[in-house]
């Protein structure tokens, strides 16, 4: 980074030294030419004097330097040239200057010499007598100024370079400095700080990135952590009932069991299998939640109905009981993944029966406004305690290991009605009181699933 703005800076300071070279070359070539045009003038019109005052013997021995001097009689024929032979010239009485200088008494004008090939500056005077007295000058070229300052250009240039290097050198490292002392473990340090105030918004995006990956390393760790858990988990569950039914099963295969008896091992062992099924589908029904539910279905469903035939399905465990149980309300028309409801309103309606006492009610009801659709399960049972509450959408967790177990519970129902809730982007809510019973409030939004 430090080479790259290092290069920007040099390319800038030598196109700004070359430019503003140009810009001097090109004022002091009009500065020059201007400069050598007057000098013309005034040597024509000294020439102009000298021959009016001692005619053609003004030119012996003269020495003009530079500049060329031609005498033209008032009908164009020259009588005196310094560079040329007068007998092989041509009429002047056609060049702009002489026109002019006859007319006006002095011309100029710049061309392209006939008898030399070359650029030249023209200068004419009339003389008292009619005649003409021109001097001309070899046009001061762009080329012949460079060549004439090539040693001071070169000098310049030189020493601009090395300058330009040196404090690009310089600038590019103060520039950098802040940025490679920079702890970016922490950011946040230099907010207001004058030499980062050009990139505090890179600052802040920064911290903001940082905060958003700890946080996501932190769900994927708590996720890994959950995953393990709950293979864990899994492992102890299914253990537990492989290991009755394999010790049921030895026993029953040695002939070690008793005629009378035969009976209720193979009901232990039915009763076992039937926990594994339910153990088995119930982590089935999670695995689909995990990824979203997007292997399921959304369509009209009436979540009053759905509530109706989960209660029904738990018919014979509620006359086991001697539980009470009703269902109230109204139709409740929306969209949804009906099976999705139907495991909301069974896991919570069977959890009302497993954990309640003999004889106890359960109320089951739905409702619906404009733009929710409520389901409420309540019971008389054994109840949560408050520090237990917020743990029983875990999976696994138990506020009763005991008779969770000896119910037939799989210890996931509840984390299957949170997941089917989030996914319909609704809310569950509980009340309870241990002793007297739990309420729980399930409340779903009455309109289909975002890109539905």
């Amino acid at each position: 980074m430090s080479s790259k703005i290092f290069r920007a800076i040099w390319i800038v300071a030598l196109t700004v030294f070359l430019a503003s070279l140009l810009l001097i070359m090109g004022s002091l070539y009009g500065y020059f030419s201007s400069l050598q045009k007057k000098q013309l003038r005034i040597e024509t019109e000294l020439a102009a004097q000298g021959v009016t005052l001692s005619g053609a013997d003004y030119f012996d021995g003269l020495d003009d330097g530079d500049y060329r001097i031609t005498w033209v009689s008032p009908e164009g024929e020259v009588l005196y040239d310094d560079e040329a032979d007068t007998t092989t010239m041509q009429n002047h009485m056609e060049r702009p200057e002489i026109r002019q200088a006859l007319k006006e008494g002095y011309g100029e004008s710049a061309r392209q010499s006939y008898t030399l090939a070359d650029q030249q500056y023209y200068a004419a005077k009339r003389l008292p007598d009619g005649s003409v007295l021109r001097m001309s000058v070899a046009q001061l070229s762009v080329w012949s100024l460079l060549f004439g300052f090539a040693q001071p250009i070169c000098f310049v240039i030189l020493v601009a370079l090395i300058l330009s290097y040196v404090l690009a050198s310089r600038i590019a490292a103060k520039i950098i400095k802040p940025i490679n002392e920079l702890d970016l473990a922490h950011p946040t340090r230099y907010y207001g700080k004058k030499n980062y105030e050009e990139i505090e918004p890179l600052l802040c995006h920064i911290a903001t990135q940082q905060a958003q990956l700890k946080s996501d390393h932190e769900k994927i760790e708590k996720a890994a952590l959950i995953r393990q858990e709950f293979s864990a988990n899994v492992s102890h569950e299914l253990k537990t009932p492989l290991h009755s039914i394999s010790g049921y099963a030895e026993l029953l295969g040695n002939g070690l069991v008793r005629e009378e008896d035969i009976k209720p091992f193979a009901e232990k062992i039915y009763a076992e299998s039937r926990r594994m099924t339910r153990l088995i589908e119930d982590i089935i029904d999670l695995t689909k939640l995990d990824n979203g539910g997007t292997e399921m279905k959304w369509e009209n469903c009436d979540f009053y109905r759905i509530a109706e035939n989960a209660v029904d399905t738990l018919e014979a465990a509620i006359s086991a009981r001697e539980i009470s149980v009703s269902v109230s309300g109204e139709s409740a028309p929306l969209t949804a993944v009906p099976q999705l409801l139907y495991s909301i309103a069974y896991n919570l309606c069977d959890n009302a029966v497993k954990y309640n006492r003999r004889g106890g009610s359960i109320s089951v009801s739905v409702s619906q406004d404009e733009r929710h659709t409520v389901l409420t399960v309540k019971d008389t049972g054994i109840g949560i305690p408050e520090e237990e509450q917020e743990r029983i959408f875990e999976r696994f967790y138990r506020v009763d290991k005991s008779r969770s177990k000896e119910a037939g519970g799989t210890g996931l129902g509840l984390s299957i009605v949170k997941h089917a809730v989030l996914i319909h982007n609704g809310t569950i809510e509980l009340n309870s009181v241990p002793g007297e019973g739990s309420e729980f409030i399930v409340t779903i939004p009455n309109r289909p699933r975002n890109g539905m």
